[in-house]
């Protein structure tokens, strides 16, 4: 009899050991992880959804900036900006994040340009070691939708952790932002 409750005491623990290790891995540890959001918006709207998720998360805001500038009338842009995806340019970058290393979550922001992320963002991926980051992607848009820019940015991202539960939203329209974060752990 004694062992026959030794067993099931040893068997109860295992099973509640295995279910909490289980939720902890599914769910991002917002209690002492520490968070990035990083972001390139040209015209505000992608902005507008980082400072969002900041106010959810408590995260640190980061805009990706670079050299170079567009022009202001936009099929110009749009023209600048499909020639330089094409010729695959990385702008160099004018901010830097000072230590990386700190972080375990980042949040990083695109427009979808031309199917894919912005040479900005590329330059920030290239820039620094991510590697066993947790990598959470949201894209703005004009009507392109997702397209290709997570897959392209999870390529780009060696050694990430990259969710594939990305948010995607057309403009600056932050519908939904709420929900996907707590679906993704994060509580206001």
């Amino acid at each position: 009899m004694k062992k026959l409750i030794a067993l099931s005491v040893a068997l109860f623990s295992a099973l509640t050991f295995s279910a909490h290790s289980a939720t902890a891995e599914e769910t991002p540890a917002t209690g002492n992880a520490k968070i990035l959001i990083a972001y390139y918006s040209y015209s505000g709207n992608t902005k507008e959804v980082a400072e969002a998720i900041h106010k959810i998360t408590g995260g640190d805001l980061f805009e990706i900036k670079a050299e170079g500038s567009y022009p202001d009338e936009y099929r110009a842009m749009t023209q600048q900006a499909k020639k330089e995806i094409s010729d695959n340019f990385r702008p160099k970058l004018t901010t830097s994040v000072a230590d990386m290393a700190q972080y375990d979550t980042i949040f990083i922001g695109s427009p979808n340009w031309w199917g894919t992320i912005t040479p900005q963002v590329s330059s920030f991926l290239e820039s620094y070691d991510l590697s066993g980051k947790n990598i959470i992607p949201f894209i703005t848009h004009g009507g392109g939708g997702v397209q290709n820019t997570v897959a392209d940015l999870t390529k780009q991202c060696k050694g990430c952790k990259v969710n594939q539960n990305d948010w995607v939203g057309y403009g600056s329209r932050t519908f939904g932002i709420t929900g996907w974060l707590e679906d993704l752990g994060f509580k206001k």
